[in-house]
């Protein structure tokens, strides 16, 4: 990974520091003021987005977990730092089967009128389950992402639930799906909420996305 061992000392403390939920949006009418950079986090329902905000923030609580699918429809915001430095924000997850259809329609207008009405949006990071790799259901948002031309990293989930040489696999499958798609960031960095793989590194890569 290429972020330095001072990256990654100053995303630790920026995240040790205070972390609030500041509100949910079910429509674009109820957006915070965009007034600092935000970092959105994207994933299908039950990839572990909750649990990966939290072991983010070392908070166990920050984000809401839940074991039914397609729980979270709104767009949740959190303030980083004090003073306020940046915004997370935790949309909501896609690809659950037994959705209603016009739930499923109401996702997809909100999600994108976010991505492409948003300046202040730097970054995406779309997480991947580890067990299953890139599904159809992740490339609709990879190409919401790549029309709307947010920039977005790829960010691989409960690696510890997977042997190491088929990791490897999926891994190098990923990274050479995303050098193929316009608006992807090329290396892909491997994160484990319980095990702590790879946190350190996406804490670096948030603080990388709104500094620039």
């Amino acid at each position: 990974m290429s972020f330095t061992d001072e990256q990654v000392e100053i995303a630790r403390k920026i995240f040790s520091g205070p972390i609030a939920f500041l509100k949910s949006a079910p429509k674009l009418e109820h957006l915070p003021e965009p007034i600092v950079p935000e970092v959105a986090f994207a994933g299908r329902s039950n990839v572990g987005k909750s649990s990966l905000l939290n072991a983010l923030a070392n908070r166990n609580g920050l984000a809401r977990t839940s074991n039914t699918p397609g729980r979270t429809q709104e767009l949740n915001f959190f303030d980083v730092g004090q003073p306020l430095s940046f915004r997370l924000v935790d949309m909501p997850g896609y690809g659950f089967a037994k959705a209603p259809k016009d739930m499923v329609r109401q996702w997809r207008f909100l999600v994108n009128d976010f991505l492409r009405g948003r300046d202040v949006l730097k970054r995406a990071l779309v997480l991947i389950d580890s067990r299953h790799g890139i599904k159809d259901v992740d490339r609709e948002i990879l190409g919401m992402l790549d029309k709307a031309a947010v920039s977005y990293r790829i960010v691989l989930t409960k690696a510890d639930k997977v042997k190491a040489t088929d990791l490897a696999a999926v891994t190098q499958a990923t990274a050479d799906e995303a050098r193929q798609r316009p608006a992807a960031h090329p290396e892909i960095i491997t994160t484990s909420s319980e095990g702590g793989m790879g946190i350190a590194e996406l804490r670096a890569a948030v603080m990388e996305a709104v500094t620039v």
